[in-house]
């Protein structure tokens, strides 16, 4: 599999660990293969405001992925408040209900179209 990743990678396909934290990704992953992105579990972000423990695993893993030069995205993202510790910690990006409900790719264009859809879909711009 990791030869498989590094030619898709090579060809410039961006590798994505998705719900990292959770079931089949894990640490070992982030070396086996070529991520470039990591994207953090909604399982540590939903309760980040009320959970020490919550918060302290997003930080690591935000750490961990600056560390790499990786890309984080937040799942899960539902208030200001996550959204902003997010971005000040330094993740890249968010989604979840915050932004946009799940929606058909055929609504996308009428969504983008939206005076302020647009706005905070991005946590931060920052690398």
């Amino acid at each position: 599999m990791a030869a498989t990743l590094k030619h898709l990678r090579d060809s410039g396909v961006r590798i994505a660990l998705d719900d990292f934290g959770t079931g089949y990704a894990s640490l070992t992953h982030l070396k086996q293969f070529p991520v470039d992105e990591i994207k953090i579990d909604r399982t540590f972000v939903r309760d980040m405001e009320r959970d020490r423990d919550d918060s302290a695993i997003v930080s690591a893993v935000i750490g961990l992925g600056r560390s790499l030069g990786m890309t984080l995205v937040a799942e899960g993202v539902e208030t200001p408040g996550q959204a902003a510790s997010l971005t000040a910690q330094g993740c890249h990006f968010a989604q979840g209900y915050l932004f946009a409900k799940p929606m058909a790719g055929s609504r996308v264009p009428w969504f983008l179209s939206q005076p302020g859809k647009r706005e905070g879909t991005a946590v931060s711009s920052a690398a």
